[in-house]
């Protein structure tokens, strides 16, 4: 994994993010953050889709099962959206499932809502099944295994 690369890939996003909520501010429903960050991705020509919808498989067999993932940014970018007061390990846990669902790579989970903005950003090693830090180090003190055992 070259994970300056996608350092690099997953910046531009990071910025995009930081515009809606300088313009939007702190306090509202996610529902008006994504909104405003599907008007900004436009506003700067950045590819995405929203409410990407995916079905798990069982042994093979696509399930009706249904996720949406609030975000996909340039056909590789989680973007997973959030208006609490503090992000919490369940909020991770649906990032992660997306990111091994879909095996894409790259994540990012934001918080809009309290005064100062969280932003975490994780990548995804299919070939290890781990989910990795910013930095590229593997996630400590979170049971990443309890959410990926198959």
């Amino acid at each position: 994994m070259n994970i300056d690369l996608m350092q690099e890939l997953i910046y531009p996003i990071v910025g995009v993010l930081h515009d809606v909520r300088t313009e939007l501010g702190p306090g509202l429903n996610e529902s008006v953050y994504q909104e405003g960050l599907e008007l900004e991705l436009q506003a700067q020509n950045i590819p995405y889709e929203r409410e990407k919808t995916i079905n798990p498989t069982y042994r093979g067999i696509a399930m009706e099962a249904i996720f949406r993932m609030d975000f996909v940014c340039v056909k590789n970018i989680i973007v997973e959206c959030k208006a609490v007061n503090k992000l919490n390990a369940d909020h991770r846990a649906q990032l992660f499932n997306y990111m091994r669902l879909t095996k894409l790579r790259m994540g990012i989970l934001v918080n809009f809502a309290p005064v100062y903005m969280e932003i975490e950003r994780y990548f995804y090693d299919p070939n290890t099944n781990s989910i990795l830090t910013y930095k590229g180090e593997k996630l400590k003190g979170i049971e990443v295994n309890t959410v990926f055992d198959e």
